[in-house]
């Protein structure tokens, strides 16, 4: 693989995705040809930014990872020339009772340089107020994931991730210099804790955070949040959506990463693996 540029332009694509794969794959590709025409080589799409509809229509509406909507951006990826995050699918699983929530990366030249199966599922249940078993709709997956690519090397995430750092410490162990965290987060847990953790895991980690998320009524009985975000190896936002489909950029400096490394060098200090 070349040798991997120091600075190059990043994208997150906010958008809010439906029932209608077809739509949502048309809205899609024009937010990537847009942060292409805004000089991005890194693009990440939201969690499940293909289908998002009722649980009764998961199995029909879920692919294998070699499935029609991945080999449509594969060619949308090496088109342009992009490394490009499928923020995640729906999975076919195959002889396992649910579909997988994966993420799939995209290289230049159309390979898939990694895929990741969401590992942590969101259940929460407060009487009278909501009730979510993702752990019934979807499976778990099990392996923590990087990817080398073109940009440097990719740590693989997906949504309610957000809330563990055990993962993303071992995916800083594991090398990663970009966390990418493609996202449905939702509107009251967005409001109080998305930049807050975004932020944690960039500064503890001291890794570049690209997160996209959904952003809007869901169609599931939900507001999304929006808000996507790019944070620095320091924890300063320097990109940041409001409300509304729409896509950011920022110049990711892996020079930034290895200062902030070298100055204050807390993953060689850490103690507890």
């Amino acid at each position: 693989m070349p040798s991997r540029p120091e600075r190059f332009v990043a994208a997150c694509v906010q958008m809010r995705s439906a029932d209608d794969k077809e739509r949502n794959l048309e809205v899609a590709t024009a937010h990537v040809e847009t942060a292409v025409a805004a000089g991005a080589t890194l693009v990440v799409l939201p969690e499940t930014f293909s289908w998002r509809g009722p649980a009764t229509h998961d199995h029909a509406s879920s692919e294998p990872v070699g499935g029609p909507t991945i080999e449509r951006l594969a060619a949308l990826a090496r088109r342009h020339r992009l490394t490009l995050v499928a923020g995640s699918i729906l999975e076919h699983p195959g002889d396992a009772a649910a579909p997988y929530n994966t993420s799939v990366v995209l290289g230049p030249d159309g390979d898939r340089l990694a895929v990741y199966r969401k590992m942590h599922l969101f259940d929460v249940s407060i009487p009278g107020k909501v009730e979510v078993r993702e752990s019934a709709r979807r499976g778990r997956g099990a392996e923590v994931v990087t990817a080398d690519t073109p940009v440097g090397r990719l740590g693989l995430s997906v949504c309610y991730d957000l809330r563990f750092p055990e993962l993303y410490r071992a995916l800083a162990r594991a090398g990663a210099e970009i966390l990418c965290v493609p996202s449905a987060f939702t509107f009251p847990t967005g409001a109080a804790h998305w930049e807050v953790l975004l932020r944690a895991r960039a500064i503890e980690n001291q890794c570049w955070v690209v997160a996209a998320n959904q952003h809007g009524a869901s169609g599931l009985g939900h507001q999304d949040y929006g808000h996507s975000m790019i944070v620095d190896p320091w924890g300063t936002v320097v990109a940041r959506a409001s409300d509304g489909e729409r896509v950011i950029t920022a110049e990711i400096d892996l020079g930034l990463l290895e200062k902030v490394r070298r100055e204050m060098p807390c993953l060689d200090h850490a103690r507890l693996v």
